[in-house]
Order: structure tokens, then sequence, then C-alpha cells
């Protein structure tokens, strides 16, 4: 099935249009989009930090029990505000290649995050403060950092490709 006409569907919807139309409306959810996924980057590229072994002397449990709960109200605020701003111009965005890497990417650090608390992070006690991070952790850590930084970066040339 041909995506055009849902896209279009979409974009011509009165939300699509109230997005486009409305001087505030816009700007105004693109600022929020913004403020959540720098919470949500922010938020574990700290944590991604400490997992590459700065702060050692704070514990990885306790950091991450104050830090997620902020990536999660992050990825709260941004996955809707995106969805709205791909209303905005669905059938345009749909085919932008930077738009496409960027939500590759997003799963992919989503699937990274995953991945590191199911099985990686099983090993804390063992290493939670003032003792070197696995190998493992580490490769999360970094995959973790490099994934973010690439989203963000595609979220921002979507504008310019």
């Amino acid at each position: 099935m041909p995506l055009g006409p849902w896209l279009t569907w979409i974009e011509r919807s009165p939300l699509g249009v109230a997005l486009r139309e409305h001087a505030w409306l816009y700007p105004a959810v693109e600022v929020s989009h913004i403020f959540g996924f720098v919470i949500l980057v922010g938020a574990a590229a700290m944590f991604d930090l400490r997992l590459l072994g700065l702060s050692r002397t704070i514990s990885v449990h306790s950091l991450a029990g104050h830090l997620l709960p902020w990536a999660r109200v992050g990825l709260g605020l941004a996955v809707p505000t995106g969805i709205l701003l791909f209303i905005s111009d669905a059938a345009t965005i749909a085919y932008n290649p930077a738009f496409q890497i960027k939500l590759i990417l997003i799963a992919l650090a989503i699937l990274n995050t995953v991945v590191f608390h199911r099985w990686t992070a099983r090993s804390l006690p063992a290493w939670d403060v003032g003792r070197p991070t696995p190998l493992g952790a580490k490769l999360a850590a970094i995959a973790s950092l490099v994934l973010w930084a690439g989203a963000v970066i595609g979220g921002r040339l979507i504008a310019y490709v």
C-alpha cells in the first residue's frame, strides 16, 4: 500500500492544518520537542559518562534511579511533540533521508538501552561504586552517546536535506 495518500491525509487533517496556520502553535511544539530531547539526551549522556568512568564515587544504581525517570519524562515529551511536527508536513518529512536516519538511530538507541538494562546491568552490584565498569557497559555507553548524538544531528538536518 503506497504511503502517499495516507501521508497527505495526515498533513491535511485539521491538526496538520492548525500546526501550519496558527502562528505560535508550530514553534511551541518545536520548542517542546527540543526540551524533551534535551532532557532525554542530557540524562542519558550523564549516565553514559558515569559508565565510562567519570565520578566513580557515585553509585551507578543511585544515578540511574535519579536520571532514568528524567529520561522517561524527556522521551514522553519528545515523542508526542515529534509526532505533531511530523503531522505538519508528513508527505515531505516521511521521505527525508535525515528523518529516516533519525528514526533508525532512535530505535537503535532504545534497543541499546533495553539490552543494557535487561542483561548488562544485572551484574551492577559487583561494580556499582568505585570499581571499573565492565567492557559491556562501556560499549553500551559509547553506543548510547553516538546513537543519541546522531539522532539529534539527524533531527536538525531534516530542515536542510
